[in-house]
Parts: structure tokens; C-alpha cells; sequence
């Protein structure tokens, strides 16, 4: 049977993901970074660093605090590029790991393995990252004097 992008949920998905992303980054129109703490077998950072703003977009990279060396590659976060719609109040993953332009659906088998609803896939773990910030993480506030 063949896979049918389902769009309404794909939009729920970005719709909530916006939703937490601004509980997370209320202030990502006047700041370039936020660094979101959480405990999991030790200390760990999220940074969500803006690359890009326009008037209706920002483009965002949401990635582990990059000194942390000693992550083991199973629990390492992928570097995932995020593209927010300010008028229309959606997020959506543009890339994961330098992965960019993914068709919204794909045959089974494929070359790269990617699953049919690949894209919408990476929208979901966002939502699932995003979730265990707002519940389990804190606000880590920038040190003075250092290098970004």
C-alpha cells in the first residue's frame, strides 16, 4: 500500500512545535541564543542558536553545547536546522545533521533508507525533544566575558 502524506497532522506537528519552541524561546525576536540545561547521567546543554532573522522567519539550529565531548555517539542530540513562520505560527525541521530537501514521502526500500514519512519524522522527534525541555529542562544563563 502506498504511503499518502497525512498534511493536517504534519501541520498539527509544526503548529505545537512553534507552540513550545516560543515557551522555550520567548524572546528569540530580541536574542541570538538560548541554552536549555536538563540532568541525564550528568549535566547536559541544549543550545538553540539563531542564524538567521527576517521580519516573518528565523532560522534556527538546535544542537548539544558543542564542548560536550565526553557524549557517547548513542545519546548524542543530531544538529537539527529549524525554520520558524512567524505569520503563520509554524516550525519545521529544514535539516538534520546537513541532510536538506527531503520529498515529503518515498518508496520503501530507498537508497538512503529513509522511512516513507521521513520528513515528518524529524518534525516529530523535534516535538519529542521539545516536550522533554519544557518538562525536565532549565534556563542555563550565558557566562560574562564569553567567547560565543
Amino acid at each position: 500500500m502506498r504511503y499518502k502524506v497525512d498534511l493536517r497532522r504534519y501541520m498539527a506537528d509544526c503548529d505545537a512545535n512553534y507552540a513550545r519552541l516560543m515557551k522555550l524561546f520567548p524572546d528569540i525576536m530580541q536574542c541570538d541564543e538560548r541554552r536549555i540545561g536538563f540532568h541525564h547521567n550528568g549535566d547536559h546543554v541544549l543550545r538553540l542558536l539563531v542564524l538567521e532573522q527576517t521580519r516573518y522567519t528565523t532560522l534556527v539550529e538546535l544542537g548539544q553545547e558543542p564542548e560536550e565531548t565526553d557524549v557517547s555517539p548513542w545519546s548524542k542530540l543530531p544538529v537539527l536546522t529549524l525554520r520558524l513562520y512567524h505569520d503563520a505560527q509554524v516550525t519545521e525541521v529544514v535539516s538534520c545533521e546537513g541532510v536538506r530537501q527531503l520529498r515529503p514521502r518515498y518508496e520503501y526500500p530507498n537508497k538512503q533508507m529513509y522511512h516513507q514519512d521521513e520528513k515528518a519524522q524529524w518534525n516529530l522527534f523535534l516535538g519529542e525533544w521539545l516536550s522533554h525541555c519544557l518538562e525536565y529542562g532549565y534556563h542555563v544563563e550565558p557566562l560574562f566575558g564569553a567567547a560565543t
